[in-house]
């Protein structure tokens, strides 16, 4: 199954110069939970934009999409095309850059989308969904949850009409019982 997860500020800005715009714990716990144990896809910038502690990404197989990147790396795989990636067995997830996603939408079962309710500056933007997509679990139901940091946020799957939701509405319902018990989720409900 290929699922697309990712965080976008108001108008669908993923980055500036390299790296998130924001710092939000609990959508990084969140990517954490989705993607442990499977297999992660991302192009040669995200893949250099990552910290060396943390590349590769621990208890994930790591893929490069990219046409340049010598695969010298321990812990890396390099696919050249995205047939090498639509290839790949088992649960792919594809966290980036925006010329990724764009490439391999098309061939999604699943999106998951964190909304960081705020006007940042970007050089970085995800694609439009268009109508083929429905919205299916968001968290929270209604209005926006409160990050730690104090960031306004919410997340929604989406996925085809035609497929069958996987765990992921399961994934999503865990973490917001975890951020109403850590108290983190004072900005959910409407209005607020």
């Amino acid at each position: 199954m290929l699922r697309l997860v990712w965080a976008q500020a108001a108008g669908g800005v993923i980055g500036a110069d390299g790296a998130l715009p924001w710092h939000l714990p609990e959508d990084l716990r969140l990517f954490r939970a989705l993607t442990l144990g499977s297999t992660v896809v991302m192009g040669r910038r995200t893949w250099e934009s990552l910290p060396p502690r943390v590349r590769p990404l621990p208890g994930r197989r790591n893929v490069v999409l990219s046409s340049t990147l010598d695969p010298a790396d321990a812990g890396v795989e390099v696919a050249r095309s995205v047939d090498d990636v639509l290839a790949l067995d088992g649960d792919v997830w594809v966290i980036g850059g925006g010329e990724v996603y764009a490439a391999l939408l098309p061939h999604a079962d699943e999106v998951v989308v964190t909304e960081v309710d705020a006007q940042l500056p970007g050089d970085t933007w995800a694609p439009a969904l268009d109508a083929g997509w429905l919205p299916g679990a968001r968290v929270p139901a209604a209005g926006w949850a409160r990050s730690g940091a104090g960031l306004r946020f919410r997340v929604t799957h989406h996925h085809r009409g035609s497929a069958a939701p996987g765990p992921v509405p399961g994934v999503l319902a865990d973490h917001l019982a975890a951020w109403t018990r850590a108290g983190q989720s004072g900005g959910v409900g409407a209005g607020r």
